[in-house]
């Protein structure tokens, strides 16, 4: 199988599977319990906090392990907004973040919060204009993406960050999609919290982490006493260990980017050239360099999918696929993209296992797949 659906999860790597069994089977004690073996699970905590903190440029108590960044989003959104000063009762999103995080922003408006939404521009970038209109005085929380999950697009968090400075308003980034991917550095990119989750990168599902900037104030919003009183319930500590193990894997991120943005770049033109009526979404922004969104005319992407799956390649698609069907991405809505082009939205996700080969591979077989759809009188 040629994978090429990694900013949906990435396989967990040997050595954090490793990292994590001997926790499993050894070190399985309450770490908030104060005999030997629960005195043992501090230490691994603790160890697993101090290299999450090594690596992602922050102090170990900057770190609130969670469930995933679902949680993490929440925590900082309501967490922050709990402690904010009582005229400063509205919340920022960027329209392109992710569909549960909008699903946030819905609950926060329909409990009567004042929540708006940042356009972007039709090249997926966000409109900075705008968003500098709307923070005001009463403004809460700005809480942007790092990197969208469907085009790839950079976010500007640093030019957003200045406003939301300007502005007296905390930032939260939901850095899911960055992390791993492009180099990062708490300390110097300007939010107060930051969203990351393991499976993005290499690491086990179900774990997660809030780097919460010291001395900013949050409202825990699950009760207890561990990580600091700042969320309750007991450390899942094999997947922190794992976590932990992941993100020490990283090493120079910088020289991983130039590979894959190599291969996507590759990838791309290919496929242009041997089918002419493709379009590329975004691909003259900064963006991730493993990400092409992409679309072959108006061919339905569930034809396009079902023919990657013969050639036993997994990618993804643009759409949130509902009860009642697929319904276009609000990302590509969001950028004035029409229905039918958005429906045919197709992801091709680049990651670490993916080679020059698998490249070539898929150019050699999907535009014969493909071309005989774009002419009727031809079977597929």
């Amino acid at each position: 199988m040629i994978y090429l659906d990694h900013n949906a999860t990435t396989p967990p790597a040997p050595e954090v599977l490793a990292a994590m069994l001997p926790v499993l089977s050894d070190v399985w004690a309450n770490s908030s319990s104060q005999h030997g073996p629960g005195q043992d699970a501090k230490r691994a905590l603790g160890a697993a906090r101090a290299t999450v903190a090594r690596v992602l440029g922050c102090k170990p108590a900057e770190v609130i392990f969670t469930s995933g960044a679902t949680e993490a989003n929440h925590l900082a959104v309501r967490g922050l907004l709990a402690a904010a000063a009582p005229g400063r009762r509205r919340v920022v999103f960027s329209s392109v973040e992710h569909a549960g995080h909008l699903r946030l922003a819905r609950a926060l408006r329909d409990a009567g919060m004042a929540v708006d939404l940042i356009p972007v521009r039709p090249d997926g970038q966000l409109d900075l204009a705008a968003a500098q209109a709307l923070l005001g005085p009463d403004v809460a929380l700005v809480s942007l993406m790092a990197a969208n999950n469907e085009t790839g697009v950079l976010m500007p968090v640093a030019e957003v960050a200045e406003l939301s400075r300007a502005a007296g308003a905390r930032l939260h980034v939901d850095a899911t999609q960055f992390i791993g991917k492009q180099p990062f550095d708490f300390s110097r990119c300007g939010a107060d919290a930051v969203s990351l989750s393991a499976h993005k990168l290499h690491g086990p599902k179900g774990v997660g982490a809030l780097l919460l900037r010291q001395g900013v104030a949050l409202v825990p919003q699950t009760l207890g006493s561990q990580e600091r009183g700042r969320r309750g319930g007991t450390e899942n500590l094999p997947a922190i260990v794992g976590l932990a193990a992941a993100l020490d894997l990283l090493g120079d991120v910088s020289l991983e980017a130039a590979r894959l943005a190599t291969l996507r770049d590759a990838l791309e033109s290919g496929l242009c050239q041997a089918l002419p009526a493709t379009h590329v979404w975004c691909q003259n922004v900064p963006r991730l360099p493993g990400t092409s969104y992409l679309r072959f005319g108006t061919l339905s992407v569930d034809v396009v999918l079902q023919r990657l799956d013969r050639l036993g390649v997994a990618a993804s698609s643009g759409a949130a696929c509902s009860s009642g069907g697929s319904e276009p991405s609000h990302v590509l809505g969001a950028m004035g993209v029409p229905a039918d082009e958005a429906l045919a939205a197709v992801r091709f996700s680049l990651g670490r296992s993916t080679t020059l080969a698998n490249v070539t591979t898929l150019l050699n077989t999907l535009p014969a797949l493909l071309e005989p759809l774009f002419n009727p009188t031809r079977n597929p």
